[in-house]
């Protein structure tokens, strides 16, 4: 069924309510939302988190302001899973697809479905990629009112699109066509969200902002990348007919300088997430508005980027498609003026799970009433302020699968396993082999395997993988 407003959408929903609903009650004041949701950006590609090159002075502010959590991760180390996991509360012991082949099924709630039971007009811009049924799965059917971006994975992939989609209908972009690159994908995102933000509205809104970059392919107006004059090693992509690496049917357009390019397009969402922050505030938004900036999973190596030389993942270990913490520690950063007056770094260890029960605890949704909800993820609200109340310690899980179709995928059916416990990461690279245990916070680099002095430990770990498998 789709939900084509809000007005259809509360009346079902009201309708399938049962006996508990009568406790239901919303909260007073409820805060606008943003979620800012960048692709393969790396822990280390952003300003306020350590010594990258890169300008970020927007997110920076944002960070010296609200929470910079150091210890937030993603929800797999590749989009799909991720993404289905940050929409539908669930880690990778409640997915049922762990492989970048995931896509939303038609009986899934969202965090959007779970933000109409609290009055919230709900928006999705940029990428969306996992639910192509149109009318069961896409945008409009899964919760948002509205939906302007990119619908499918390989449409992301392209940062001058010839076709964008407005709620279910395709737009073309003349400006690209004919190899023109007059309208750049992000830029065209932004537009479309603060001219939602401007508009007069009666409830609180809830705003996804999927931006597709620095994902590849590598693409920005010159005035971003003109800024950086790094060491280069030109990708080369499709030449005469024939591909220079394993990412170029992906990307096939050559690259002169990718690293300053990837660096402007870092620099480019800096600037897009800065537009977003000013028109919250000449619209007298920004203190009631919750704003989330964080990735979908570590910095990718494809189309000419390269994230050893360029640190993306600095501290950890690993990018991309792995489950060391470079693949799947994001940054985090968190504003909301109304509640968080000092700036602060917080440490709990957290992940894309717990973002559907934190906003629907955020917005007074019970979501013991709120039909078909599957969840495993937890509240974090209690951290959301200046005086934050400590959380238990917890299992965090992640499961990565490879397929066929990707390029870096290897042999489909091979799974990697990972998990986290307090201080301890454990690692597995395929349900035959040995698990890897390190402690994640003396040894962020994942360099020194401690499975050997620590058997207790490291049994916990294994019947918790085989436990999952």
């Amino acid at each position: 069924m789709k939900f084509t407003n809000a007005k259809t959408f509360k009346g079902i929903i009201a309708g399938a309510l049962f006996a508990g609903a009568s406790s239901f009650s919303f909260a007073a004041d409820k805060p606008n939302i943003i979620f800012i949701l960048t692709d393969d950006l790396g822990f280390n590609q952003v300003g306020a988190y350590g010594d990258t090159p890169i300008k970020t002075p927007n997110l920076d502010a944002m960070a010296e302001k609200g929470i910079r959590f150091d210890q937030a991760y993603a929800g797999n180390t590749v989009c799909s899973p991720s993404r289905v996991s940050l929409f539908t509360g669930r880690d990778g012991r409640y997915m049922t697809n762990n492989s970048n082949t995931v896509e939303l099924n038609h009986k899934d709630v969202t965090l959007a479905h779970v933000l109409k039971y609290a009055d919230y007009d709900t928006a999705l811009f940029g990428k969306y990629s996992i639910g192509q049924q149109m009318g069961v799965t896409d945008p409009l059917a899964m919760g948002f009112d509205t939906w302007f971006g990119l619908y499918s994975i390989l449409e992301g992939h392209r940062q001058y699109p010839q076709i964008v989609w407005r709620d279910g209908q395709k737009i073309r972009v003349k400006e690209n066509e004919g190899g023109r690159k007059g309208a750049y994908a992000q830029e065209m995102f932004t537009e479309e969200a603060i001219k939602y933000i401007e508009q007069d509205r009666d409830n609180p809104f809830f705003i996804m902002m999927t931006y597709t970059s620095p994902h590849a392919e590598l693409g920005v107006p010159e005035r971003f990348s003109d800024q950086y004059d790094l060491e280069e090693t030109p990708y080369f992509g499709i030449q005469n007919g024939n591909p220079t690496d394993k990412y170029a049917s992906y990307y096939p357009e050559p690259v002169e300088k990718p690293f300053a390019t990837l660096a402007g397009m870092v620099t480019a969402l800096d600037e897009y997430v800065g537009q977003i922050v000013s028109t919250l505030e000449k619209q007298g938004e920004l203190d009631n508005t919750i704003i989330f900036f964080t990735s979908d999973n570590g910095p990718h190596d494809e189309g000419g980027a390269n994230p050893l030389t360029m640190k993306a993942a600095v501290p950890y270990k690993g990018q991309k498609r792995d489950l060391y913490d470079g693949g799947i520690h994001v940054p985090m950063i968190l504003q909301w003026p109304d509640k968080i007056k000092k700036g602060r770094v917080d440490s709990t260890p957290w992940l894309f799970a717990d973002v559907l029960p934190t906003l629907a605890d955020i917005a007074g949704v019970n979501l013991d009433i709120v039909p078909r909800v599957h969840t495993n993820g937890v509240s974090i609200k209690s951290l959301l302020k200046d005086s934050p109340e400590p959380m238990e310690e917890r299992t965090l899980y992640w499961e990565f699968s490879k397929q066929v179709g990707d390029p870096n995928s290897g042999v489909i059916g091979d799974t990697y396993q990972a998990a986290r416990i307090g201080d301890w990461k454990a690692v597995r690279y395929g349900f035959d082999q040995k698990v890897e245990l390190y402690d994640i916070i003396k040894d962020p680099g994942e360099s020194k395997n401690l499975a050997r002095q620590n058997p207790n430990m490291t049994q916990e770990f294994f019947e918790l993988f085989e436990q999952y498998k």
